[in-house]
């Protein structure tokens, strides 16, 4: 008995002196850990091995990183728009400094002559998918987080079986974590179907995933350089309302024609050349200028963050955008549960007279994140904001609106995980159209939700407050 307490004493300092040492973390999420490891030395032992930080991921992301900083075509293109300011539409005018940003910080070139549609129901998004993926001749690249081998994705495997038959290079990259109830049998009969699959940071032990850092959350579809899709849709039964414990699943997914889709596609072959170990970038096919759009002209920026940047673009994007508001700030998110600097933004801006309305779900799908976002959402209701609760179902859409000029969205959280721990992407639109648009789409979710006062909101059980403490303890591990 004393040797086991010995060893748990010795394993708890030295992950202690990891944690301060050797891992540059923030300040608050360092305490976080000792004091789980100080009072609950066996548990905290285990969260260490699931949750803590990897000592080797710059090792783990070294080539992928390397991959990122020397891709030639994305920088001179950014080169190239420097030096022709003349490019940058009236739309895109007034944030000239959060596009320079994007282009110095992560090669995010301004693509411009965008159409695009913007989904917020789970069968018309899927079903505009397989109509799109039906009309491929040269490629499809399909990236998910989750993937449930249910009947949504037998739709679509359906088609991409059939084109694959014709000769259409079907790509399939999936997250190991999320994908984690695919069995690797069915994969590999998608392999001999024609199908070309890989796993973005596998299991090492079967299907035993140790690590929950690090997670490919990505949502990208892109379909003969064409057309591609980017949101918070992931394939499974209950994002097309088929999950009695969920309902309604309110998302927003945007489907992109035109030089974006670009942008989008680049993303894609970083990732899967990672994961899969080739060199898409030998393929200049892959890289063609996709035709224009001839509706909506709207430009925009793909951003993407994850723990191979030192930056934290999404995160840096949304600040900037929360500082540049003029008027009013509509943000949806299923998880609200920002860093100190987020925060202090959304908090200076609404005493500063800023409208902020801010919407989560009524419902959680992960409790501990839940109550600590109602614990953040209740600093914002002291300063003044509009805080809302949507009722019809499950709110999963990610994004935000600035003024009605400018939107942010796609499969980043407003929380610390997206912003520093997972592999995130999202798309900057700079469309008057698209921002009053998408304001519409929001001010109709309003009629589903709840809005919550300060009578209400003080009005918590004790219980529910003794919640929302504990999760905002724990938060920088979440």
């Amino acid at each position: 008995m004393m040797f086991a307490a010995g060893s748990m004493l010795f394993w708890n300092m030295l992950f202690a002196i990891a944690i301060v040492f050797f891992e540059r973390r923030d300040p608050k999420s360092v305490w976080a850990w000792l004091l789980l490891l100080f009072f609950l030395p066996g548990i905290g032992f285990v969260f260490y091995l699931f949750l803590g930080v990897d000592l080797r991921k710059r090792k783990m992301f070294q080539e992928k990183e390397l991959e990122d900083n020397i891709h030639e075509i994305i920088r001179d293109q950014k080169l190239l728009l420097k030096d022709r300011p003349d490019k940058i539409r009236s739309d895109a005018a007034e944030y000239t400094d959060l596009i320079m940003y994007n282009m110095e910080t992560a090669d995010a070139v301004l693509l411009g002559e965008n159409d695009i549609d913007i989904f917020t129901d789970g069968n018309e998004k899927f079903d505009a998918l397989i109509a799109d993926l039906e009309t491929a001749e040269h490629f499809i690249h399909l990236q998910y987080y989750i993937i449930r081998n249910d009947v949504l994705f037998q739709r679509i495997v359906e088609v991409l079986k059939k084109k694959a038959a014709e000769g259409v290079v079907v790509r399939v990259l999936f997250d190991g974590m999320g994908c984690r109830s695919v069995r690797r049998s069915y994969w590999r009969q998608l392999e001999a179907a024609g199908i070309r699959t890989a796993e973005f940071f596998p299991a090492i032990l079967g299907r035993l995933q140790l690590r929950i850092n690090y997670r490919n959350h990505r949502k990208i579809v892109v379909i003969d350089n064409r057309t591609a899709y980017v949101g918070g849709f992931n394939i499974g039964r209950e994002y097309i309302d088929l999950d009695p414990r969920f309902g309604h699943w309110r998302d927003t997914h945007l489907r992109i024609t035109g030089e974006g889709v670009l942008g989008l596609q680049l993303r894609f072959i970083l990732d899967w050349n990672y994961a899969a170990g080739e060199k898409l970038f030998e393929d200049s096919r892959l890289l063609l200028v996709p035709p224009k759009g001839e509706r909506d002209h709207c430009a925009l920026q793909i951003i993407s963050s994850g723990p191979d940047n030192s930056l934290e673009q999404i995160r840096d994007n949304y600040i900037r955008l929360i500082t540049k508001a003029k008027k009013r700030i509509c943000i949806q998110t299923p998880y609200f549960i920002p860093d100190e600097a987020v925060l202090n933004s959304l908090l200076i801006a609404v005493r500063s007279g800023i409208e902020v309305n801010l919407m989560i779900p009524c419902k959680p799908d992960h409790p501990f994140v839940y109550w600590a976002t109602y614990s953040y959402m209740g600093e914002l209701l002291r300063a003044g904001a509009n805080c809302y609760t949507y009722d019809n179902g499950f709110l999963h859409s990610k994004g935000i609106i600035v003024d009605g000029e400018i939107l942010c969205y796609g499969t980043a959280n407003m929380d610390i995980r997206s912003f520093a721990l997972n592999f995130e992407v999202n798309a900057v639109v700079y469309s008057k159209k698209k921002a009053e648009q998408m304001e519409e789409i929001f001010r109709e979710d309003l009629k589903y939700c709840t809005q919550i006062t300060m009578d209400s909101y003080a009005a918590r059980c004790l219980k529910i407050r003794f919640k929302e403490q504990v999760c905002r303890l724990m938060s920088p591990l979440l």
